[in-house]
């Protein structure tokens, strides 16, 4: 399975301590150039995730070919989410990985599977792959800054 990851997915699993069990969710891990200059821009925990697996086979630094597409997209979303978008379609990817509700709801319209930082989360939870408290969780990203309205968390996490 090829997952395409915008910039926020990586940056909070990245925080959580999370990033080498989410990728391991798939074969083959897509990062647009782009975003890798955004992660690389601050030296923090998803800079050096990216620094660790870097030379993995299993992650690939990629840039588009179709700068209009990406062009287009960009008058709605951000950089990392218009090439993160164009390049799941250009590689059919299985998945991209995007937090931004515009984002998000823009890659659906293309025919895109979707997932997001939450998502990912709690896939590895019902996997057995990580054990976290989910009030716990909420509260740590909470504090990191993710935005995301209570009610919905709840509706993601819920038994």
């Amino acid at each position: 399975m090829t997952a395409v990851f915008n910039s926020s997915p990586w940056i909070f699993l990245s925080k959580l301590g999370l990033l080498k069990q989410a990728l391991e969710l798939f074969d083959r891990v897509l990062l647009p150039s782009s975003v890798k200059e955004e992660i690389s821009a601050r030296k923090d925990e998803a800079y050096e995730a990216l620094q660790e697996v870097q030379g993995v086979k299993q992650v690939e630094i990629v840039t588009t070919s179709n700068v209009r597409f990406v062009a287009g997209l960009r008058r709605r979303l951000g950089k990392g989410e218009a090439e993160a978008i164009v390049i799941a379609l250009e590689k059919n990817a299985d998945i991209v990985v995007l937090d931004d509700h515009t984002a998000r709801s823009e890659a659906r319209r293309l025919g895109l599977r979707v997932k997001g930082t939450l998502g990912i989360i709690r896939r590895m939870m019902e996997l057995g792959i990580v054990n976290i408290e989910v009030n716990e969780l909420y509260e740590r990203l909470r504090k990191m800054g993710f935005r995301i309205k209570k009610d919905l968390f709840w509706e993601i996490f819920k038994e």
